[in-house]
């Protein structure tokens, strides 16, 4: 397996760009990473950039459910099958940005998820195939208003606020997907913790199934589920969403003042 290597999607003053990460330093590529236009130009400090989220989705699946003490701690059988559901890309976060809590949601909470990212186009791809559509890893937060979750039943709306999607800071290639593990911290208080082993339906399986039912395109991301330990937020505080070769998510939450009751 080739070395892991770490790609951002940086802004400098009002240009985006994606680029090779190595360490405090960044080399800018040409185009984006997916389109196999790894050529990356001069080192240049990582300082004074801005992140942005590291991918375009078009689409983002999500897995509901995917770790058995997570289902039990919210009171829920446990899937037979994958659970999917979809995130807007409206409701896309960089690393340091700020989460909104809305004004229509008495609780939201924090739920740190390992993040597939895909490279090329996949569609009803058998699980032995999976990983070859796999450009990388990221740190995603499915940040999840649960009373209206459990109000609508339906997660369109508890999953779908504008910043409820953060994710980065950086997408890893590379990696062993079977060594993956997440971590949340909320104020530097552990929250989270768990591999991918103990997923129930593993990311090859997860791959083959989401393709089975839609074409995913690259920089399309899934979201494999979040482990036990999910709990509120508040205004004040920052979570920190970890995956070991990836880096530390980021993002403080204020609540939106802006935002009308619906």
């Amino acid at each position: 397996m080739a070395a892991p290597r770490r790609y951002a999607r940086l802004a400098d003053g009002g240009r985006a760009f994606y680029a090779l990460v190595e360490g405090d330093r960044v080399r800018e590529l040409p185009g984006v990473p997916f389109s196999g236009s790894d050529r990356p130009g001069d080192s240049r400090p990582l300082a004074g950039l801005t992140w942005l989220p590291p991918c375009t989705p078009r689409t983002i699946v999500c897995v509901g459910r995917n770790y058995r003490a997570h289902a039990a701690e919210l009171g829920n059988e446990v899937p037979r099958q994958p659970l999917l559901f979809l995130k807007p890309p409206s409701a896309l976060l960089p690393h340091r940005g700020v989460i909104r809590l809305p004004a229509v949601s008495q609780r939201v909470d924090y739920e740190g998820e390992i993040a597939v990212v895909i490279g090329r186009t996949a569609r009803r791809v058998p699980e032995s195939r999976a990983l070859e559509h796999v450009f990388g890893y990221t740190c995603l937060n499915d940040v999840t208003a649960r009373d209206l979750q459990r109000q609508d039943i339906q997660f369109t709306r508890a999953k779908g606020f504008d910043t409820f999607c953060p994710v980065g800071p950086a997408i890893t290639a590379g990696l062993d997907h079977e060594t993956l593990a997440i971590l949340t911290l909320v104020n530097g208080a552990l929250r989270q913790s768990a591999g991918a082993l103990e997923m129930l339906f593993g990311i090859p399986a997860l791959i083959s199934y989401v393709t089975g039912v839609m074409t995913l395109s690259p920089g399309d991301l899934i979201a494999t589920g979040t482990p036990a330990g999910v709990g509120p937020l508040a205004a004040g505080d920052e979570v920190t969403v970890s995956i070991e070769g990836v880096g530390d998510l980021v993002n403080r939450v204020e609540a939106d003042a802006n935002a009308a009751p619906q």
